[in-house]
């Protein structure tokens, strides 16, 4: 008895896959560069402070938003931080994710399925170079300062995460993706 893969065969690929693709190489680009800035950049002191022993830099852009380097060993926005062996396992369960939603990226029928699809997956191969490579991942975009001086109930209102291409990515194909699903199944029941 032959185990068949007809689930990939090009039948069931749709053409989303033509501009998804290389959206998704987009990003992995634009992730990297702004990384590797970072990581060239002095002030950052980002391989100093690799080890956690120094203290990383940052660089003061405006009263909303500066870039401050921090390494993160967790996934977006540093949830379930992991270091030695769960490095290695994170990686694996992401890698594993991000082959899982480029398949359905594949066959997906809707253009805002395979956006947001690709928009996860170009951000979690972002970094999945980074953990690869340094067993972190470079995070810099810091939007922490108070926003234009508002207050509630007497703290400061601001975004308490610093972030980087890829989890701006990853965060805004999942809005979509959650979107396009509710559509899609409210589309159903009518």
């Amino acid at each position: 008895m032959a185990v068949t893969m007809d689930w990939l065969s090009r039948e069931k690929m749709t053409r989303s896959w033509r501009w998804a693709i290389p959206l998704i190489v987009v990003i992995v680009v634009l992730d990297q560069l702004s990384k590797a800035w970072v990581l060239a950049t002095p002030e950052f002191r980002a391989l100093e402070c690799l080890d956690g022993l120094a203290r990383c830099g940052g660089i003061e852009v405006s009263p909303l938003m500066d870039f401050s380097m921090t390494w993160n060993r967790g996934v977006s926005f540093g949830a379930m931080q992991a270091d030695g062996i769960a490095r290695w396992i994170l990686f694996g369960v992401i890698s594993a994710i991000a082959v899982g939603f480029t398949i359905w990226l594949l066959r997906a029928e809707r253009k805002t399925t395979a956006l947001a699809l690709a928009l996860v997956v170009g951000g979690a191969v972002g970094n999945l170079i980074d953990r690869f490579i340094f067993g972190a991942v470079v995070d810099f975009i810091d939007f922490q300062g108070p926003w234009f001086g508002w207050n509630l109930f007497g703290w400061p209102v601001g975004f308490p995460w610093i972030f980087n291409i890829a989890d701006a990515a990853i965060s805004i194909g999942a809005i979509f993706l959650l979107v396009d699903q509710l559509l899609v199944g409210r589309k159903r029941t009518s």
